[in-house]
């Protein structure tokens, strides 16, 4: 077999990309025309695939597919696609495939066909007014859609309008808006509009514009100034809390900041500080008002120098302001005021006693319209007792009955009563004054004994004293301490008597010799403390009795009571003690029930049947409950009826319980007295079961029963104890 020579292999066929202009107008435009090396003898069939022919955007490319001549059948926009990527096929009569595909790339060359575009249509920035030339204040940019490789879209920035002043500058490449100049004043122009362009092709293509607004921030350059000079105003007197009128002011800066808002002072003018001024804040004037009550007659104008200044420093770059003083006179307008009491409350003195017509005081007010003839009248508003009478010109207080001590009108000893003072301008205005009069005491009363008798032993050392008492009607300090002696008239008293003081209101009269028993009467003299001191002789009787051991009386009745009634009554008297000292027992005048009472007729022996059987005291157990129980004739009529008689106790230990239950009985009816109350009467009856007293005391001895266990009762018991053990 023969070798094959070599042979050379041709490359797959290759399609350079081809460059198209974008907007190009030419249509159908002849691209390229491709051929496959590959010929076949009746021809080759040639086709595309891709975007712009079978796939969106549609029938922009086509093919001729007997020649291969691609054609542009549309417009391009680079701006939309910037190439196309395309498949190239070959192929024979019979469809079948010569050569592998192969890529087919157009290239869309850009032109220049956008203009720039800003990113907004209106910049906004801020600089404060003042500021230094270079200080930057905004960036303005825009952009543009052609080629950034080209200068289609290399953009440049100026500023077209400004105005004349020409007070911003603006970078060409980056956009950024600084200021040129000095000499910004908020003040002249707060606000700069500034016309700026972007243009491409380095500033030679096309243009589009937009606006720049710069607004100046305010500071403290302007301080505020007075209107004028002087301002004139009128208050009337004794107006409080008003506003008198308003200083206005101006201020160039920006109205609401803080470089604008105003604060006045009163430099000069009210050293008493009776105005004030504050500042308005919508107005920013300053309001002149009064705070202290002002007084025509006193003074009837005030000039006053104020000054303005801002909230907040003014700027040092700042002229100081020349009207920055403003001087302020206001005139103040006298008007009616109330008449015044200027002693309020008048306190005066008065002797009790004091005649009626007696002229005490002069009570007057006075008016403070000195600039005004006015005539003043009085009149009583209170007198609750009606004591006063008040000249209604002169103003004078007399009395109009005599004032006494006590009386229901008196507080702690003043009396109080009210004076009206009117005058006579129209509409009248009135005042009301306080009139607090001392009704003084005077010692127009001596001391009186407050018991002219008494019983005494007449045994000195043992019960030969007497516990005197005075009273007297004055009140302090005329009344106690009271000083008591025997007349000085009967010197020969001082051997057999003597009077010592026990507090201010008592003294102890004590025997100093052993008297005989009887009646004495002792000329006493007392005298009181007033101012000047009154006094007074007075009698006492003294009936000087028996004297026992004890140095109590053994006279009369209390001496056969203590002798005869035995333990039993001496511990009756003893619970009647401690009843009187728990208050169940009341000392009246009018109910004498519970006492021993004494009388002068012994009535008709024992044929009282309805009398206290005492024996059912000693021997209860004797007696059987009746079917109604005996009424006593000293109990109230609407009181219940008594309990029975109880059982004595059986022993001594048994004493208290006793008692206890007879302060019980005592509780439990406050009307009637306790049931074990030894009651002595004056007719006692007959055919009575009970015995009489004497039989009591002839039936008990000493040998009856023994009182020594009183001792084991308490310190109570004990003296009963001594005299019975």
């Amino acid at each position: 077999r023969q070798h094959e020579a070599p042979r050379r292999v041709k490359r797959a066929w290759v399609i350079p990309p081809i460059s198209v202009s974008e907007n190009h107008k030419r249509i159908p435009h002849l691209l390229v025309q491709i051929k496959s090396d590959k010929q076949q003898p009746g021809g080759v069939i040639y086709s595309i695939k891709g975007p712009g022919v079978d796939e969106e955007p549609l029938g922009i490319f086509s093919i001729d597919k007997f020649s291969g001549k691609v054609f542009l059948n549309a417009m391009l926009d680079r701006e939309e696609n910037d190439r196309y990527r395309l498949r190239a096929f070959a192929l024979d009569l019979g469809g079948v495939t010569l050569e592998d595909p192969t890529d087919l790339e157009i290239i869309v060359v850009d032109q220049n066909d956008n203009r720039p575009l800003f990113r907004q249509d209106v910049f906004t920035g801020r600089v404060v007014e003042g500021a230094e030339p270079g200080t930057c204040v905004m960036t303005v940019d825009a952009t543009d859609a052609d080629d950034p490789d080209t200068d289609n879209a290399a953009l440049r920035y100026s500023i077209l309008e400004q105005g004349a002043a020409g007070m911003f500058s603006i970078n060409a490449t980056t956009g950024e808006i600084c200021t040129a100049r000095p000499g910004l004043d908020r003040e002249t122009m707060g606000v700069y509009n500034l016309t700026v362009q972007a243009a491409d092709m380095s500033g030679d293509g096309l243009t589009t514009t937009a606006v720049a607004v710069i607004y100046l921030e305010d500071i403290n350059d302007n301080a505020p100034e007075f209107t004028k000079e002087e301002f004139s105003m009128e208050v009337e007197e004794q107006a409080v809390g008003v506003d008198v009128g308003k200083v206005f002011v101006h201020d160039k800066d920006l109205a609401g900041s803080p470089s604008w808002l105003a604060k006045f002072t009163i430099l000069e003018g009210d050293p008493e500080g009776a105005f004030a001024i504050r500042t308005d804040p919508h107005t920013n004037d300053g309001v002149l008002s009064v705070v202290k009550p002002l007084d025509h007659e006193v003074r009837d104008r005030f000039e006053l120098t104020v000054s303005v200044q801002n909230e907040r420093p003014l700027e040092p770059s700042a002229p100081a302001s020349p009207r920055a003083l403003a001087t302020v006179r206001v005139r103040v307008r006298d008007v009616n005021e109330a008449p015044v009491f200027r002693e309020n409350p008048r306190r005066i003195s008065v002797l009790e006693g004091t005649p009626p017509g007696t002229a005490i005081t002069t009570y007057t007010a006075s008016d403070p319209d000195t600039h005004q003839i006015q005539t003043l009248s009085y009149a009583l508003l209170y007198d609750p007792a009606d004591w006063l009478q008040l000249d209604p010109h002169a103003g004078t207080v007399r009395t109009k009955r005599e004032l006494l001590h006590p009386s229901a009108f008196l507080q702690g000893g003043w009396y109080i009563a009210l004076v009206l003072a009117r005058d006579d301008a129209e509409p009248p205005l009135s005042a009301t004054g306080t009139l607090s009069i001392e009704i003084l005491e005077v010692n127009d009363h001596a001391p009186q004994l407050q018991q002219p008798a008494g019983v005494l032993c007449g045994r000195p050392g043992r019960g030969g004293t007497l516990l005197l008492g005075a009273t007297d009607d004055d009140r302090p300090p005329h009344g106690a301490p009271f000083h008591f002696q025997l007349s000085p008239q009967h010197p020969q008293l001082a051997r057999n008597w003597s009077i010592a003081r026990f507090n201010v209101t008592h003294a102890v009269l004590a025997v100093l010799a052993e008297l005989p028993e009887g009646p004495y009467s002792l000329p006493l003299l007392l005298r009181d403390s007033g101012t000047p001191p009154l006094e007074q002789q007075q009698l006492l009787n003294v009936s000087v009795c028996h004297c026992g051991r004890d140095g109590t009386c053994l006279d009369g009745v209390l001496a056969a009571a203590t002798a005869g009634a035995g333990i039993t009554l001496g511990a009756l008297m003893i619970i009647r003690r401690r009843a009187l000292r728990k208050g169940l027992l009341q000392r009246s005048r009018d109910d004498m029930r519970d006492n021993i009472l004494n009388y002068d007729e012994q009535g008709g022996g024992e044929e009282d049947q309805d009398a206290y059987d005492i024996n059912q005291l000693r021997h209860a157990e004797l007696f059987s409950p009746r079917a109604k129980p005996p009424l006593r004739r000293d109990a109230p009529l609407s009181s219940g009826t008594p309990l029975g008689p109880r059982k004595l106790p059986s022993s001594p230990s048994d004493i208290e319980d006793f008692i206890n239950e007879g302060l019980e009985a005592a509780d439990s009816d406050p009307s009637v007295p306790p049931y074990d109350t030894a009651l002595i009467y004056d007719y006692e009856g007959s055919g009575s079961v009970a015995s009489p007293l004497s039989s009591i005391v002839s039936s008990l001895t000493d040998e009856d029963q023994d009182y020594d266990y009183l001792s084991e009762w308490g310190p109570r018991f004990r003296r009963l104890a001594d005299l019975y053990g």
